[in-house]
């Protein structure tokens, strides 16, 4: 039964863009209407599976959780911000240095052979 129920929310979709391409002549509200229907039958029928339930309660449990995360205040997000572009900065420095100092031994190497 999951299994048919599953099958009629993916028709239940594919019915909704088809009616969105099919009333291309109508208003943008009614073929926005026939899409949205197509998509709340389908999640509606999705819901009432074991899958869904079991989605549902993850979703459930996911939100929970994001709501237990420890976000950093403001000077704390200042100060690890810094830390990045002040490393970025060195680095970049750091890279263009060795570039510019292979570069400088390829041209010399090229002189010398040439």
């Amino acid at each position: 039964m999951n299994n048919f129920k599953l099958g009629l929310a993916i028709l239940s979709v594919i019915g909704g863009v088809v009616a969105f391409y099919f009333l291309k002549d109508s208003a943008t509200v009614v073929r926005l209407l026939g899409l949205l229907t197509g998509l709340i039958i389908s999640i509606v029928v999705a819901l009432s599976t074991n899958q869904g339930k079991q989605f549902y309660a993850f979703s459930k449990d996911s939100i929970e959780e994001a709501k237990k995360v420890v976000w950093p205040n403001k000077k704390e997000t200042f100060q690890t911000a810094g830390a990045v572009f002040a490393f970025v900065s060195v680095m970049a420095m750091f890279l263009w240095l060795v570039d510019a100092g292979l570069m400088i031994l390829v041209k010399y190497a090229l002189d010398q052979e040439g």
